[in-house]
């Protein structure tokens, strides 16, 4: 996940990244797909919950791979789409047709020892009917393609066969667990030794998404430091943690 500087501040924010058991999982579907065999299929698919971390883990792998990566937008054509890759391989004001820039597209991914291709958001592929055409990059070029989305991308690409068949293997992001959690506290509450029955309650009440315990490490952190604490510990007094939940809007008695 991510790693910060060696003496941040309290408004800092992290500079570089490093495993999680999901981050793990996308290196490990990465290094099978650059490992294939001739003729095999060239997508990876890894879908999850919103919060599990999996566009952290995409980074990762861009930044081990440097590989390119796109986030598919709402507002994307087909057109969009291709100009989007060819501006991450380095064409700064991409011009033509779809079909023109789609061959641009493949040869430039086609080069010898290529890194991975990852798709962010790849729901929307599906969505805009744009899933067939990065089939036709990923045939084209032969390199690995790495579709991250949520939880109900297999289903959606389940009905449209000629892209499920092309599937490698699917990865489930996976809820941080305990020991996620001390290393993400590691990271974000440097300097402060925060017992593992908080750290525990900090797992449940984010159901398991990385997003939220990293907002709840900031919440303790921030706690911490304004009170001159280096040690927190379960029965003393904590900043309220966040679940998610909207607060109630409170009735006014007149």
């Amino acid at each position: 996940m991510i790693v910060t500087n060696d003496k941040p501040d309290a408004f800092s924010r992290p500079a570089t990244l490093a495993p999680l058991k999901n981050v793990a999982a996308m290196m490990g579907l990465i290094e099978r797909l650059r490992s294939r065999g001739a003729h095999m299929p060239g997508f990876g698919v890894v879908h999850g919950p919103s919060g599990y971390g999996k566009t952290y883990a995409a980074i990762f792998g861009q930044n081990k791979t440097r590989g390119p990566r796109i986030e598919i937008g709402d507002s994307w054509t087909k057109k969009t789409l291709v100009c989007a890759i060819l501006k991450e391989l380095g064409v700064r004001d991409p011009r033509g047709t779809v079909a023109t820039l789609t061959e641009q597209v493949i040869i430039r991914l086609a080069e010898p020892d290529h890194p991975p291709l990852f798709v962010d958001e790849a729901d929307k592929l599906v969505d805009k009917g744009m899933v067939e055409l990065m089939r036709e990059i990923q045939e084209g070029a032969q390199i690995p393609v790495i579709l991250i989305g949520e939880e109900l991308l297999p289903q959606k690409l389940s009905k449209i066969e000629r892209v499920h068949n092309r599937v490698l293997d699917w990865v489930a992001a996976q809820p941080v667990d305990i020991e996620d959690v001390r290393k993400l506290a590691h990271v974000f509450c440097p300097g402060i030794a925060i017992d593992d029955a908080i750290l525990d309650e900090i797992r449940r009440v984010s159901d398991g998404r990385a997003r939220r315990v990293v907002t709840n490490l900031f919440r303790i952190r921030e706690f911490a430091l304004s009170r001159g604490l280096s040690e927190l510990r379960a029965g003393g007094v904590l900043p309220e943690l966040y679940t998610g939940t909207p607060p109630l809007r409170t009735r006014r008695v007149a």
